[in-house]
């Protein structure tokens, strides 16, 4: 049954702090997405820890595989429990990263990211010859060759990378409820679907953060996850 990461998609950290303190009681991992790490910084993260929650570090590192090996030498002092790097890195980079998060906290998910869920097939240079998931399993059973745990993917990839690599972590983006626009997101399902597919992980962001009654939204989609178990 899938479990909700809420998306501490805002500008600055003391308005992440008390969201994220509003909900605590019904939440367990949050999301500390690119946005809200250019503003705050590491500083947001031990504060986050204090408050009892999991970490969802999502920088979707891409980079040479020495920096990207740095960059997670100082991002696992925080102690965070899951980690995004680009699957398009490649073999050298991701296995470089796996190398170094198991020697300093195996316990630490890496996840590889396969392709965004703002992005559409016409966005894709490939797109005349291949789907997007095919790409995206492609992209999913490199990364598990690589060493990765988990991968992240819109929802609509969910069940071919279930079927096929049924060992991976699934984490999805891309969670619309029924009353939600879609926003810049173009790859999207209900969180009863998505469970209902093999999400491990929902990111909930705008949904919750921009709801009237945000602790009763959280409740909604609990039961709808739940529901999938009937």
């Amino acid at each position: 049954m899938s479990e909700i990461i809420l998306a501490l998609d805002f500008d600055t950290e003391e308005k992440s702090i008390a969201f994220a303190s509003l909900v605590q009681k019904e939440i367990k991992w949050v999301k500390v997405g690119l946005e809200l790490f250019c503003k705050a910084g590491t500083v947001i993260l031990p504060k986050l820890k204090d408050l009892g929650f999991n970490i969802f570090l999502d920088l979707k590192l891409f980079d040479i595989p020495n920096t990207v090996k740095g960059a997670i030498k100082n991002i696992l002092k925080f102690h965070i429990d899951m980690l995004t790097l680009h699957l398009l890195g490649g073999e050298n980079m991701i296995k470089e990263a796996v190398n170094v998060k198991n020697s300093l906290r195996p316990e630490c998910l890496i996840l590889g990211v396969t392709i965004l869920t703002s992005l559409s097939k016409n966005d894709l240079v490939w797109s005349e010859s291949r789907s997007i998931s095919d790409v995206v399993l492609d992209l999913a059973q490199k990364g598990l060759g690589w060493g990765v745990d988990g991968v992240v993917l819109s929802p609509l990839e969910l069940e071919v990378v279930r079927d096929k690599l049924p060992q991976l972590t699934l984490v999805t983006p891309g969670i619309r409820l029924a009353t939600d626009k879609k926003g810049d997101q173009k790859r999207v399902l209900s969180p009863y679907q998505a469970t209902l597919k093999g999400a491990d992980f929902l990111v909930i962001g705008r949904s919750i953060t921009k709801a009237k009654d945000p602790l009763q939204t959280i409740k909604t989609i609990k039961k709808e996850i739940k529901r999938t178990k009937q």
